[in-house]
């Protein structure tokens, strides 16, 4: 699937995915939702196959980044000119905050991760639609928004994050068959 580049692209296929998640994890017994991951091996090299050791921290995951996007995004209209990543953390060490996400919801039960997504994505669709076709995909409209649109941001936060989970919850899935 291209990436959107139109408000109506980047919302049809951000609710798309969401849907796509849900259903997915509608599928799934309560067993597997909360089962540990069981992924090793040289093909699961990459930091997020280690960092998420369930469902939930995908979910926790998906959240907390959407946080960011909505913080950035009501302070900067306000005014106050802020970076989407917080301090410490910049674009080479947001590993860190990742880890700190996870870190921070160890108390989290699945069933509060699973409300605060549904919560935290309607806001975000609420968020996207106050803005122009033009506000989100042109470049340029907002300093604060550096070299990229508005639009790239909403996406690698919505749309792409969500493909991102449904790859790894389907492998999660997988994995869990083939061990009954």
């Amino acid at each position: 699937m291209a990436r959107p580049t139109t408000k109506k692209d980047l919302i049809e296929q951000s609710n798309d995915n969401f849907e796509k998640l849900y259903n997915l994890l509608n599928k799934l017994n309560d067993e597997d939702l909360k089962a540990d991951f069981q992924f090793e091996g040289d093909k699961y090299k990459e930091a997020h196959w280690k960092r998420d050791k369930n469902i939930k921290d995908v979910l926790i995951h998906l959240y907390e980044w959407h946080q960011l996007l909505l913080n950035w995004v009501d302070q900067n209209v306000a005014g106050v000119e802020t970076p989407f990543l917080p301090a410490p953390y910049n674009w080479k060490t947001y590993g860190a905050m990742n880890e700190a996400f996870i870190a921070k919801h160890q108390d989290t039960s699945y069933e509060e991760a699973n409300a605060l997504l549904k919560e935290s994505h309607e806001k975000v669709m609420a968020m996207i639609d106050t803005f122009s076709n033009d506000e989100l995909f042109s470049k340029g409209v907002f300093k604060w928004t550096g070299g990229t649109t508005l639009g790239s941001y909403c996406v690698s936060s919505t749309a792409s994050h969500y493909d991102w989970a449904i790859k790894k919850i389907r492998k999660h899935e997988k994995t869990m068959k083939e061990m009954k």
